[in-house]
């Protein structure tokens, strides 16, 4: 599996102590905190930890630990995901002194905390160096940011994307499950005949537009160690943006807000008949279109041409420190512990269908069974084969809560017939430049 590298070695410390001169939050160093040669102690007696995720049933992987570790207990702290308000929780919380002792963050988010110093470095905690080898290399060049003695998260998940569709509406109406992006296109025109859509086109997600832009091989950021280049509006996110403008107009996709009551309902009738995905949105249909049992399957996502097998990604999470635990040691073992667990991940897969990022966890037995919602595929071989296509390459600039914010504003005028995808792309370029030059971020002209 892959996903970006956000940045080289030396190019990410460049970027750090830049943007850390200018966006600091101020905050202070724990006790025991990690740092480059600095130390990470236990603390004395009994310690209370607090976790916030958005993770369904995360609460059945911490019960394992709170059972095994009667002297660190940890709460959990449940709330939207990330981009859904969680992230803007957490700077609250940061800037107030009162964040929770763990957090879960995005691997694309998680720039945006260690540009504003809200992530603690565990490399000093006991056993984190070392657990290096037990992760997929790219997950982990993730949580550095190519930082010497440096750690400021663990990886827990990865999103390799790929197709979810309706088997049995594609066979009763006789069409044939698309290929190709041409296909696809094609099949949405025949979809329509039968009264539904193939998709529905989110004006949130901006990170699932992303996705499918780093599967055509597009960049939206490159750090030469010396200043950040910005290109939303790239070759290749304009012919994406061309292609869902082109089903936009057409009424091939629906337009509903995501994660929603009515969102949900769509997919469980017969109104929506794909959703190109990653690998965790196999809860997502699971938990939202319960009537649908069995009906859906899974299939490698579309190839702009054929016999290509490229595939992007969106989301994988991490389980940081946030800055001032009273506990890192502690909270470092916990994050740890969490994301190389057999019992761990294979709870996290049975509530919440997560792809871990350890190089074995892959071969837990979970993973190898067939899903009764999916009428018994084993999806997972799907999703394991996508990831090993996701170039490794795609980096992810240090503002990107900005960047969906600001891309989602003109997704949504798109979606009203008030501008264009590529509008969007052009206005989030010129607001992410603004947004770095704001805060004395060098940005190539």
């Amino acid at each position: 599996m892959a996903i970006s590298t956000v940045a080289r070695a030396g190019a990410m410390a460049a970027l750090a102590a830049l943007a850390l001169t200018a966006c600091s939050t101020g905050g202070t160093d724990a006790p025991g905190a990690g740092a480059p040669g600095g130390d990470c102690a236990p603390s004395d007696g009994p310690v209370e930890l607090t976790f916030t995720s958005w993770l369904p049933g995360i609460d059945e992987a911490v019960a394992i630990w709170n059972d095994q570790n009667p002297d660190i207990q940890v709460t959990v702290q449940t709330g939207p995901n990330g981009n859904g308000g969680t992230y803007q929780n957490f700077f609250n919380q940061l800037e107030a002194g009162n964040a929770p002792d763990l957090g879960q963050i995005e691997f694309d988010a998680l720039p945006n905390f260690r540009v504003q110093d809200g992530l603690e470095n565990i490399a000093a905690c006991d056993g984190i160096l070392d657990a290096e080898s037990q992760f997929v290399d790219w997950t982990w060049s993730q949580v550095t940011f190519g930082e010497e003695d440096a750690v400021y998260a663990i990886p827990q998940d990865t999103g390799p994307m790929a197709m979810f569709y309706r088997a049995d509406l594609f066979e009763a109406a006789g069409i044939e499950i698309p290929e190709t992006w041409e296909e696809y296109e094609a099949a949405a025109a025949q979809i329509r005949e039968e009264g539904g859509y193939i998709n529905n086109f989110s004006q949130s997600d901006i990170n699932a537009f992303a996705g499918l832009v780093w599967q055509t091989g597009g960049q939206w950021f490159a750090n030469d160690g010396e200043a950040w280049e910005v290109s939303l509006t790239g070759d290749e996110s304009l012919e994406v943006a061309e292609y869902w403008q082109g089903m936009i107009e057409n009424d091939l996709v629906a337009k509903y807000p995501p994660w929603t009551d009515e969102w949900n309902a769509a997919y469980n009738s017969s109104e929506i008949w794909t959703w190109v995905s990653a690998v965790w949105g196999a809860n997502t249909i699971l938990s939202g279109a319960p009537d649908t049992a069995g009906n859906w399957a899974v299939a490698p996502m579309p190839q702009w041409e054929a016999g290509q097998s490229a595939a992007g990604n969106w989301g994988g999470s991490t389980t940081a420190v946030l800055k001032g635990s009273d506990h890192p040691y502690e909270a470092a073992q916990f994050a740890l512990w969490l994301n190389i667990d057999d019992d761990a991940l294979t709870a996290m897969n049975r509530t919440a269908q997560i792809y871990p990022a350890t190089v074995e966890g892959a071969n837990l037995p979970v993973f190898a069974e067939g899903v009764e919602f999916y009428g018994g595929q084993k999806i997972y071989e799907v999703f394991a084969a996508a990831g090993a296509e996701v170039d490794p390459s795609f980096t992810w600039g240090p503002t990107m809560t900005q960047v969906y914010n600001d891309v989602a504003d003109g997704f949504s005028g798109a979606l009203s017939g008030s501008g264009t995808l590529m509008d969007a792309l052009e206005s989030g370029q010129a607001s992410t430049i603004s947004a770095l030059e704001a805060a004395s971020i060098p940005v190539k002209e």
